[in-house]
């Protein structure tokens, strides 16, 4: 035992002396000359002081270098070791913390416009990605943000790194200064009023000002650390206690959620904004804030009293709510929006599970903004261990089963279901790194939920072992699984993506996914291995297709892209030109071309015409419905040539796509031309428009979607018996009944169109193509082709 304790002093001073970037305890000085070489004690007495902030980071290094040590010696040593067991116990993660911080104001900042001024803002960035970016603050020196932002933070060994930037239209913006917030100093529970100065790593003399917090660190309420020793506590008893096991294990999942709840906000009209144009009117928008979630609306042309009617939500983080920040601008071409006003709903104000009116007036404006606010409770959205996943536990399973019964149907008709994802390993990884290696993670997205996994340092084949479970509220999203390589200073790099429908999920079966690009058009080095089970009630699942899809407020603003632009121009002609084919088919008809199809077309024209009654018409599309998903069934179908014409056409474009965003990003064209973008994008978006819905027509029909397939035979069933049953005039009579008193019956709701609503549902050819899994050769192993793969 003495060669044990004089390996772990040798080591603790090895780590002591040498001067590990990453170390994130805090050591006091003390004298001079060897007095001031920090030692155990003084360690000891730092750790106590820090409040065990930095205990997980100190611990980690010294037991690693601990590790590395016995092992290296494990042949001269007489340490008697125990012999493993057969179970490893799971080693507890990274406690989580919620970082709590006041952006108040800086002072004599740097001047980096013409006159003598800056329009500064400021980002936080967290292990290379950003987390929160200010509002800009023009022509001003020492401006005055007074902004909230609330973090969750999973490891104090990485420090905040803050940016100060100046605001620059059309160009790219100037650095004004840098610094870092580091976690590890920072005393939980407390408000830390910090002074951070600002500097230029390239001229570190320059003194570029400073930036004012208030600072608070704690812990979050049902950290990860407490829900692994709680997973400990149970897996430490007997298999034995079956009910007492589903319990803790219950527990444990609600324990690592990581939101409290949703705030679901419906943006309904605006009433007497400022004029902000030449006419007297104005082209306004709203953008939404809470914490780093953002929202933007669509943009209400030359109105003063516009009628946005939107809906989206936000994730709760506190249990307390948060301050959601609105802001009004009007929207010009080609040059700044114009500012109309702000305000601010204080959530902690609000009561849970109850719709609020809200009638805001706007600050530093003129108007107001009516609004439709509601807080619940938060959806099953959680990450665990592969061994504390929820579904393999019987009692457990059959709860979830019975809360989705068709039993169950009309209750909480948002709570479609439930999907959890295993996300066990990857292989044959992209090498990001000068050293051939890469730090890869894995980040999980299904609509506007995202997870991710944690790092695998310096590793092409790392293993994550994680369980993923989010609540499902439209069973027709499509699960997003993206494998980033960490950098510590600079933005994640990309490794591989997959996109996978829900309804293509096949419960409880491990598969391995062919990484993809970026737009998931092609192949990427690299496999991914995942096993999902969905668990969904049809009934739910069949009534949220009548109603808008849910919006991402983290998609990436498009930009004019010439290979997109013809791409979409090619999609819209195979539509048209399929039009035209069918009416030069009926036009041979007339030309008698063929005397006995014409003659059949004749008979079928006057029978059809003479008997036709309306129910004829859903009665016929119902027909090709059905002598489509019989071609289907018997392998006849023409899906196959179209996804490999589709996959041919972005296989030729993919390498001129890449070769023009980089010119694109090198030249800044699009930048200086922001009039013509707003048209190109304008003209694209509609082509895009135009070729989605017509293919996903004929999807519909093709059974690429088995579910909105029989779903469609549902409703063409049900609306042939009515108009066979019902006369037409009655029919039309009602219709315009409901269409007329809509608006008196509800004066606040969001107009849909029903059949638009399940068309979005309907994959496109493009889309079809992008969650196609890749054909992989059982022969050949991910290793194998990445060696066989040409640089």
């Amino acid at each position: 035992m003495w060669i044990f304790r004089r390996k772990r002093k040798q080591v603790l001073d090895r780590v002591i002396s040498s001067s590990q970037p990453n170390l994130c305890c805090s050591v006091p000085a003390s004298g001079d000359g060897d007095a001031n070489k920090p030692t155990l004690s003084h360690l000891v007495l730092s750790h106590q002081k820090s409040s065990s902030l930095g205990s997980a980071c100190f611990q980690s290094l010294v037991v690693g270098e601990e590790e590395r040590e016995l092992r290296k010696n494990a042949s001269d040593s007489t340490i008697d070791t125990p012999e493993p067991s057969n179970v490893e116990a799971p080693v507890p993660k990274p406690g989580m913390y919620q970082l709590d911080i006041v952006l108040k104001k800086g002072n004599n900042l740097a001047v980096r416009d013409r006159g003598g001024t800056s329009d500064p803002y400021v980002k936080f960035k967290m292990g290379g990605k950003e987390v929160f970016r200010s509002r800009t603050i023009h022509k001003n020196l020492n401006p005055v943000w007074d902004e909230k932002v609330s973090l969750l933070v999973d490891s104090l060994c990485e420090p905040l790194y803050i940016k100060v930037f100046d605001y620059d239209f059309g160009l790219q913006d100037d650095f004004m200064g840098s610094a870092y917030l580091y976690l590890a100093s920072l005393e939980l529970g407390r408000v830390h009023d910090v002074t951070l100065d600002l500097k230029d790593p390239q001229q570190p003399e320059h003194n570029l000002g400073t930036l004012q917090l208030a600072v608070t660190l704690s812990p979050k309420e049902g950290d990860f650390q407490e829900a692994s020793m709680l997973f400990r506590r149970t897996w430490k008893r007997s298999i034995k206690q079956q009910p007492h096991q589903s319990l803790r294990l219950s527990e444990l999942h609600r324990k690592a959620q990581l939101w409290r709840g949703i705030v679901s906000i419906s943006l309904i009209e605006g009433h007497n904004l400022m004029p902000m144009d030449a006419n007297g009117l104005s082209d306004p928008y709203v953008k939404f804030r809470l914490g780093h979630q953002k929202y933007k609306s669509k943009t209400m042309t030359k109105t003063l009293n516009p009628q946005w009617r939107e809906q989206f939500d936000f994730h709760l983080y506190d249990e307390h709510g948060g301050v959601v920040d609105i802001t009004v601008w009007d929207k010009d071409a080609g040059k700044r929006d114009d500012f109309i006003g702000r305000c601010q709903v204080d959530l902690s104000l609000l009561s849970k599970e109850q719709t609020h009116k809200l009638e805001l007036p706007l600050e530093e404006g003129k108007g107001r903004l009516v609004l439709l606010v509601t807080l619940t409770a938060s959806a099953a959205v959680s990450i665990s261990d592969l061994s504390a996943n929820v579904l393999d536990d019987p009692h457990e399973r059959e709860v979830i089963l019975k809360r989705y019964s068709l039993l169950r149907s009309f209750h909480n008709l948002k709570d479609v279901g439930m999907v959890q994802v295993k996300v066990i390993r990857a292989e044959g990884l992209m090498a990001a790194d000068v050293t051939g290696k890469s730090d890869p993670f894995c980040v999980v997205e299904l609509s506007n939920d995202r997870l991710q996994t944690h790092t695998v340092y310096k590793n092409l084949n790392p293993e994550w072992n994680k369980v993923f479970t989010f609540n499902v509220k439209d069973i027709h999203s499509v699960l997003e699984v993206t494998v980033y390589d960490e950098d510590r200073d600079r933005s994640a790099d990309f490794l591989g993506k997959v996109a996978i429908p829900l309804l293509s999920i096949r419960n409880g079966e491990q598969k391995s996914y062919g990484l993809k690009n970026k737009a998931l058009t092609g192949p990427t080095k690299g496999v991914i291995y995942l096993e999902m089970d969905v668990i969904f009630n049809a009934v739910k699942a069949g009534l949220r297709t009548l109603t808008p899809v849910e919006q991402k407020y983290m998609e990436e603003e498009p930009r004019v892209c010439k290979q997109l632009l013809q791409q979409n121009f090619l999609r819209v002609k195979r539509c048209i030109m399929f039009l035209i084919n069918i009416g030069s088919y009926v036009n041979s008809c007339f030309e008698w071309e063929s005397p006995k199809r014409s003659v059949s077309a004749f008979l079928l024209f006057v029978l059809g015409v003479w008997n036709f009654q309306l129910y004829m018409i859903p009665l016929f599309l119902l027909l090709l419905l059905v002598w489509n998903y019989i071609r289907v069934v018997l392998g006849r179908d023409s899906r196959h040539g179209e996804v490999q014409e589709m996959e041919d056409m972005f296989e030729d474009d993919d390498e001129e796509l890449d070769k023009e965003d980089k010119d694109s990003e090198r030249k800044g064209f699009i930048d200086k031309l922001y009039a013509i973008q707003d048209v190109c994008i304008s003209v694209q978006n509609a082509l895009d428009e135009v070729a989605s819905y017509g293919e996903r027509i004929k999807n519909t029909f093709n059974w690429t979607v088995p579910f909105l397939s029989c779903l469609a035979i549902v409703v063409l069933s049900i609306g042939t018996v009515v108009i066979y049953f019902i006369p037409l005039r009655y029919i039309v009579l009602i219709w315009g009944v409901n269409k007329f008193t809509k608006k008196l019956r509800d004066p606040y709701n969001i107009d849909n169109n029903e059949l638009l609503d399940f068309l979005s549902r309907v994959p496109s050819d493009v889309q079809v193509v992008q969650y196609q899994e890749l054909k992989q050769d059982p022969g050949q192993s991910p290793n194998k082709r990445k060696k066989n793969t040409p640089g």
